[in-house]
């Protein structure tokens, strides 16, 4: 096995709990935007994204601190477009899904024969955020 490169690990866990608190934010806003009478599911599906965003991003804030790092207070920048359309929601969502599943890959060949346990977070959240993509991409269909 390969050593852990600790700080460039650290450095990956801090990003991807910005980035998973920027979730948080963003899922939260777009379940409030939501409008038209697919409102109600739709509206479930952001906020059950937004709970998930939070489990994620304290997911790695704990494997983070374990390795005796620090975790940042920062969220990741969240760009907002004013455009609230479902499927100018959905579009962004997918978007900051492929993102984060981008994240995840790094996070794996990061760590990859240096750390199985860290190995296996990283295949488990890339497995998560697959599952996501093919979710919104199914959600897309009707409107394109």
């Amino acid at each position: 096995m390969k050593e852990l490169d600790h700080k460039k690990t650290v450095d990956l866990l801090n990003t991807i709990m910005e980035f998973e608190l920027a979730g948080v934010v963003r899922y939260t806003h777009y379940s409030l935007m939501v409008t038209g009478p697919n409102r109600i599911p739709i509206v479930e599906f952001f906020k059950l994204q937004a709970n998930e965003s939070l489990l994620h991003a304290q997911q790695a804030g704990e494997i983070l601190t374990g390795l005796e790092g620090h975790p940042s207070l920062r969220i990741a920048p969240i760009e907002e477009t004013y455009k609230h359309a479902v499927r100018d929601i959905l579009e962004e969502s997918l978007a900051h899904e492929k993102k984060a599943l981008d994240l995840y890959k790094t996070l794996l060949d990061t760590v990859a024969d240096a750390s199985v346990y860290l190995e296996e977070y990283a295949r488990t959240m890339i497995g998560q955020e697959e599952l996501h993509n093919i979710e919104i991409k199914k959600m897309l269909r009707d409107f394109i």
